[in-house]
């Protein structure tokens, strides 16, 4: 392990997270996810400090256009976890966060882009944000009559299931588009009861739940490790979605599992669970109109 702050992106877990740990196994696969370790200051070829073309798609202050009829907002800088592979551990969230100016430069651009039918939230992690806030924001989203859904991608609800108090949960009750949830756990381990029912509370709220993992060496790349988390995220009521191949940033090159075995390990999933347990194995390219799928 490094000392706090030697790679430039500190260490944050929360405590519950912490208590889901095995004490003393070295390996475990949550601790794995945090832990800062030597092979992150490793200059590695064919990586950098913004590996899905994020800068190149801003179109305002904390504010992306990358894909047709979506648009995406850095909501905040803030999350509650570091995780080690992170793809925007240098993203410049003190220049670019949407929130500046009481979201007006963001608004005011969506308003004017009639193709944009669903707006994304993301960060850092928006459910950071303090609920009044995100109300504000979502007040003038609803406002905008070619909007369609909103969604939000939040490692929150897993990490910190507290946050899914009684104001969130009438917030998310008061926006009038549909909405969507894109959670983030990699390993069966993350979801223990307390996230089990602050996802029911969610969903219980009117808010469809899907997972999006990102494949990890040392933390996910088995059959068994993935076949649990699957059946884990369906028995609360969360949609497999996404298996990311990693995002190249710099930093974590050591968590990369290469496209061979990614592939095997699909193909071994796919004769283990039922299909709509099988998430899209897929790769963001930069530029590319939408994430790619991986294949042979």
């Amino acid at each position: 392990m490094l000392a706090d702050g030697d790679t430039g992106f500190r260490l944050r877990v929360p405590r519950g997270f912490v208590a889901r740990m095995q004490w003393g196994d070295a390996r475990d696969p949550l601790l794995m996810q945090v832990l800062p370790a030597a092979a992150e200051l490793l200059e590695a070829p064919h990586y950098s400090s913004d590996p899905v073309g994020d800068m190149d798609a801003r179109v305002g202050t904390g504010l992306l256009h990358k894909y047709a009829g979506r648009a995406l907002l850095i909501a905040t800088g803030s999350c509650a976890i570091h995780c080690r592979y992170c793809f925007r551990r240098h993203f410049p969230y003190a220049e670019e966060t949407a929130a500046s100016g009481q979201w007006r430069e963001a608004i005011d651009y969506l308003r004017k882009s009639a193709d944009v039918d669903e707006v994304i939230l993301s960060g850092g992690d928006p459910l950071s944000l303090a609920t009044p806030k995100l109300a504000e924001l979502t007040r003038a989203l609803a406002e905008i009559p070619h909007l369609r859904r909103l969604r939000i991608h939040t490692r929150l609800p897993i990490v910190l299931p507290e946050r899914v108090d009684g104001e969130l949960l009438d917030w998310l009750q008061t926006i009038p588009l549909p909405k969507v949830m894109v959670l983030h756990a990699n390993h069966a381990n993350e979801i223990d009861e307390t996230v089990a029912e602050a996802c029911q509370r969610l969903r219980d709220a009117g808010v469809s739940l899907l997972n999006q993992s990102v494949l990890l060496r040392g933390v996910n790349d088995s059959a068994d490790a993935l076949a649990e988390l699957s059946e884990r995220l369906i028995a609360c009521g969360i949609l497999p979605y996404y298996l990311h191949q990693l995002d190249r940033v710099q930093g974590a090159a050591h968590f990369e599992v290469p496209d061979a075995q990614a592939l095997a390990l699909i193909a071994e999933l796919e004769a283990r669970v039922a299909g709509y347990l099988v998430p899209r194995l897929v790769r963001e390219v930069p530029g590319a109109s939408g994430k790619r799928a991986v294949r042979s």
